[in-house]
């Protein structure tokens, strides 16, 4: 490990989750009565690790109970991070962290420097745990009230998927039949909300919250607004847009819109209603807030909220002639805005590339297959209906679309390209 540099050796954990999810899905006990295909377990082993829930096979259908809890376990890993488990268990024993293990935290969690990487991990741990409970409580009853069969398993499965922003189910229509449930929908907004924004945030929130600070600081504040904005005008969108939303009444309109558009941003990628049957400015509208994403050192993909308000203040300060780039009267240093254009292009290059090749390889609609490359990219889960129907060759190229994904686009090129991580600011890669 100290030959790797920290991003090389957080590419090579992750595709270690990856292979040992795969082999641990090929067992024949992991499976139902009809066997499922290596390359199907490995696009299921890979969305599970990336938390971003495409499945070509039904969950429910193709895997046992023991089948479904090794996905839920590479959905909690890849959702808290690369080494953070088993770096708790070492603080667990009262062990310091090795400086590689804290270097790869670092960049696992986007981390400035000199932030105390030891207590970050343990309240990422019990941070998790703690609303991944409270989540399951809440589903539980939800659930019973309305005749699931086995509902606390379900709402195990269902809190600890949403808060990593995975996406998988064990219901066959996503959360469908509960297009009209308030707790259910509310749950589960609040529980991917909360791993979306970032345990960065969280951490903030509660320090100002029990006034061991101040007040948050201007990365959070950017966050919060960010992420409650782009909510609110996605909601608003595909409530006045979609057609499908109008024969609902009123308060079922606002509460699948808002479900919506929150499950795009977050990239949580649940649905409450068929996406397949959307019209074209929402599904449009849907693709971009995938795009956009969640926060960095969270569990959500995309460009992440930051990197998009880098850019769009880069804009506004070019269009009003100012040299300077500011934020609430508090000016952003060069280096981020460089890292921050860079992650865009980057991400949009990677975008278009898988697309144009996913276009020439699947026979189905344009739309059709950019959404699935937008939705594999951003992890996010969300699907027109093509996941099943994907070529072979195409299950590839989606396969190395969620990876990429999952460790973001910029850190993917960074370990590709880059010599010894410690030449950048590790506070770069947060934006």
């Amino acid at each position: 490990m100290k030959r790797i540099n920290s991003l090389k050796a957080l590419l090579l954990g992750y595709l270690g989750y990856i292979g040992l999810g795969w082999i641990l899905l090929c067992l024949p006990w992991s499976q139902r009565a009809e066997p499922v295909d290596a390359l199907d377990h490995l696009f299921t082993a890979t969305s599970a690790v990336s938390t971003t829930g495409l499945a070509t096979v039904g969950t429910p259908d193709s895997y046992s109970f023991f089948g479904q809890i090794v996905i839920l376990a590479l959905i909690q890993m890849g959702g808290i991070g690369y080494m953070t488990l088993g770096s708790f268990i070492l603080l667990a024993r009262n062990r310091d962290l090795p400086a590689e293990r804290k270097s790869i935290a670092r960049h696992a969690f986007v981390l400035p420097e000199g932030f105390q990487v030891v207590q970050f991990v343990r309240n990422v741990v019990l941070f998790t745990l703690l609303i991944e409970i409270l989540g399951a409580v809440g589903l539980f009853f939800a659930f019973r009230s309305e005749g699931v069969e086995q509902p606390l398993w379900q709402a195990v499965f269902h809190s600890v998927s949403a808060f990593c922003t995975a996406g998988f189910s064990l219901f066959p229509d996503s959360i469908e039949q509960f297009a009209s449930n308030f707790w259910v929908n509310i749950l589960i907004a609040l529980l991917s909300v909360s791993g979306a924004v970032g345990f960065l945030v969280m951490s903030d929130l509660f320090g100002s919250l029990s006034g061991k600070r101040e007040r948050v600081t201007l990365t959070t504040r950017i966050i919060m607004h960010a992420t409650a904005w782009m909510i609110f005008v996605g909601w608003i969108g595909l409530f006045l847009l979609e057609p499908s939303y109008q024969n609902l009444s009123n308060e079922d309109r606002l509460l699948a819109s808002g479900f919506q558009a929150m499950s795009a941003l977050t990239t949580v990628g649940f649905n409450s209603m068929p996406i397949s049957s959307f019209a074209h400015g929402p599904v449009f509208l849907l693709l971009l807030m995938m795009i956009l994403g969640a926060s960095p050192s969270g569990t959500g993909g995309g460009l992440k909220s930051t990197s998009v308000t880098a850019a769009l203040a880069t804009v506004w300060s070019t269009l009003r002639g100012r040299s300077t780039v500011t934020f609430w009267g508090c000016q952003v240093p060069d280096h981020r805005l460089t890292m921050a254009f860079s992650s865009v292009v980057f991400y949009v290059i990677v975008f278009f590339a898988g697309g144009l090749v996913l276009l020439s390889i699947q026979p189905q609609q344009m739309e059709d297959v950019l959404f699935e490359a937008a939705s594999a990219l951003g992890t996010v889960g969300l699907s027109r209906g093509i996941t099943g129907d994907l070529t072979p060759l195409s299950k590839c190229v989606v396969i190395i679309l969620m990876f990429i994904g999952r460790v973001g686009p910029i850190t993917f090129g960074l370990a590709l390209f880059s010599g010894e991580s410690k030449t950048l600011k590790r506070d770069d890669l947060a934006v």
